[in-house]
């Protein structure tokens, strides 16, 4: 063990007000604590957003009555500096990475009941430079991987991981064609473990530099979802035959829900993801799964087994997720978090943790 090594003062942002982004507050005298028998010490160098950040328009809203002055983020990289006396399977110097919820089977599916016993929405989480997790929250990090590549995984990477090889018989494969939603960190860590194992991917996007950057990731065809609104048929005319999707990754929820499923194949999948599309009047056409004769199937995250995995996939291929173009210290996680709400981003928000 090394908790002589743990500075006595560090920057962390804790969150003082459900007010939303303006309710994160910077300490920069924040201190570790005891460090219980379960417990690891991890210092922290990148951290990155998701929508799960956002939450309701207040980060860490959920649980804040009973956490005052919670740490907020769920996603993070970082080196073991110390480990409780029950802790085997971590020592000081193993490069780690965060995993969203403590205390359930390595097998054990997540819902979103369980999302609100995450870290950084429950417990405390990653925008901090030293952080305290229970031994549960960790996963080792793929061995070729930047901190602010690593960072990106928890959450995201892994989502698309269970998306598109977590169904067992219906795993991606090479030449399938699958189709992804906007430039969202789910859509491109979706598009590039589909290019990995060598799928056809097309994506939907709202902008010419947005739909550049798809194609430079390599994208055979991109829509832009702002000028066809309706583009389920026509992003099912740009597959052989027009015989459509082999998976489709949906993030937007109810507002495209019906468009996804005129684009899968007969027996393809249409993976549920996320509720970026924001509410909706429009009804959701659930029976016409069974027109096309498809799956739609809705998951959350994915397992500690599958995050795992994904570090071995990602290992293996020499995956390096995307990031956006813009840099955000630790000075600057206000900004961060607007940039993530305001969705100007490209792919995912990173905030190095470190000078």
């Amino acid at each position: 063990m090394a908790f002589d090594e743990i500075p006595q003062h560090f920057k962390q942002w804790e969150l003082s007000t459900t007010q939303g982004i303006d309710g994160l507050k910077l300490v920069e005298d924040a201190s570790i604590g005891k460090v219980g028998d379960e417990e690891v010490v991890v210092e922290m160098y990148a951290a990155s957003l998701n929508f799960l950040d956002l939450w309701g328009g207040h980060p860490g809203m959920l649980e804040l009555e009973k956490s005052p002055g919670l740490i907020t983020g769920c996603d993070g990289a970082g080196v073991v500096k110390a480990a409780g006396s029950a802790v085997k399977s971590f020592t000081a110097g193993d490069k780690v990475i965060t995993y969203l919820i403590s205390h359930i089977a390595d097998d054990e599916k997540v819902d979103f009941t369980k999302v609100g016993a995450s870290i950084g929405i429950a417990t405390n989480g990653t925008l901090t430079q030293y952080g305290k997790f229970h031994v549960s929250n960790l996963v080792h990090a793929p061995k070729e991987m930047s901190f602010e590549q690593a960072a990106t995984l928890p959450c995201s990477a892994l989502t698309a991981y269970n998306a598109l090889l977590g169904l067992r018989g219906r795993q991606v494969e090479k030449g399938q064609w699958v189709l992804v939603q906007g430039t969202g960190g789910v859509s491109v860590a979706g598009l590039q473990i589909a290019l990995a194992v060598g799928a056809h991917v097309v994506a939907t996007t709202s902008s010419a530099e947005k739909a550049a950057k798809l194609k430079s990731l390599g994208v055979e065809s991109v829509i832009n979802y702002r000028e066809t609104p309706e583009w389920g048929l026509p992003a099912r005319e740009l597959t052989p035959d027009n015989a459509g999707f082999d998976h489709v990754l949906d993030v937007g929820g109810e507002n495209t829900i019906g468009e996804s499923v005129k684009a899968v194949k007969t027996d393809g999948v249409v993976t549920t993801i996320g509720l970026v599309g924001g509410p909706t009047e429009k009804q959701v056409p659930i029976m016409a799964a069974s027109h096309h004769a498809c799956i739609v199937r809705g998951i959350v995250a994915g397992t500690r087994q599958q995050m795992r995995e994904l570090v071995t996939f990602v290992d293996k291929v020499g995956l390096k997720p995307a990031l956006d173009d813009v840099e955000f210290g630790i000075e600057q996680v206000r900004d961060a978090y607007w940039r993530q709400e305001k969705q100007q981003h490209f792919s995912k928000v990173v905030i190095k943790l470190r000078d």
